[in-house]
């Protein structure tokens, strides 16, 4: 294989991975954009998904759709449960009690996992043929190619969701200004809820996807993936949805290519790297806006 096909191979990885970090942070942003959380409990919310889809797939005998689609029910309603009962008392609370209820959440998931599930790596069963095409030298497997057009249709069907649907012009309104929302008859705790349902689906269709792409899963899965879907969110520009996916697209891209070059010790210190170039940078993001806020 000559660099060039090398360096195209690594892009075709790089998108499917980027793909799935790109689902993980569109979570990050809707949440951040409706009540300036971040949830840190999502890669968590992820795991749980994760475990749904494997539980569907070696005990149900489920194929991948139907596994997938149980993962995002049952997570979405986690999401919804962890809004009402650790996030909506704390509405009107400061910043810092919300983000560090965030991390208490995640951490009840994370070890309560273990207890539920064990602290033992699983194994993810194959839900795909191992079918390989080749064009041009560059291989696709049959999964990559699944993996990717789940990601694009998921993205696609939330851009619709967001765009034309009722849901979608209340989680809209919300965002842009809760209380003028709430005196136009739109329920916000109703919406805030769906946020949270919306966002934890896609986060339970990264988990399989990511457990079927590392072929393992274990309770504590959920931790890297989270933060560093995070990343991909401050840097398309938090709150913002189609910042979250090119900036999940670009960490996976990116992420894949350090790898590529030799130096997968570092893939995930770049990820926090970026991180900070970002913030130094540009603190809005790819597609944020400078807004300059009132005293």
């Amino acid at each position: 294989m000559d660099s060039l096909q090398q360096f195209l191979q690594l892009l075709v990885n790089g998108i499917s991975l980027g793909s799935i970090y790109a689902l993980i942070a569109l979570g990050y942003t809707m949440v951040y954009g409706i009540i300036q959380l971040i949830n840190f409990a999502h890669g968590d919310v992820l795991m749980i998904g994760a475990y749904i889809g494997w539980f569907a797939t070696t005990r149900l005998h489920l194929p991948f759709l139907p596994a997938l689609l149980l993962a995002m029910v049952g997570a979405a309603l986690l999401g919804v449960i962890i809004e009402r009962i650790a996030y909506k008392p704390l509405r009107n609370a400061t910043r810092i009690a919300a983000l560090i209820t965030a991390i208490g959440v995640s951490l009840f998931i994370e070890y309560g996992g273990m207890l539920a599930f064990g602290p033992q790596v699983r194994t993810y069963p194959p839900v795909f043929p191992e079918t390989v095409y080749s064009v041009g030298g560059i291989m696709f497997k049959y999964g990559d190619v699944v993996m990717l057009l789940t990601s694009v249709i998921l993205m696609v069907l939330l851009t619709v969701v967001v765009k034309y649907t009722k849901v979608g012009k209340a989680m809209r309104a919300v965002s842009h200004d809760k209380d003028a929302a709430l005196l136009m008859g739109i329920n916000v705790n109703n919406t805030i809820s769906a946020t949270f349902a919306i966002g934890s689906a896609l986060a339970a269709a990264a988990g399989v996807l990511l457990g079927v792409y590392f072929n393992q899963i274990d309770p504590l899965m959920g931790i890297m993936p989270g933060l560093k879907a995070f990343v991909a969110a401050v840097l398309g520009g938090i709150g913002i949805i189609p910042g979250a996916m090119a900036g999940g697209l670009i960490l996976g891209l990116v992420e894949t290519l350090v790898s590529g070059l030799g130096a997968s010790m570092w893939r995930d210190a770049v990820a926090f790297f970026i991180l900070i170039l970002v913030l130094v940078i540009r603190p809005n993001g790819i597609f944020g806006k400078n807004v300059r806020e009132k005293v």
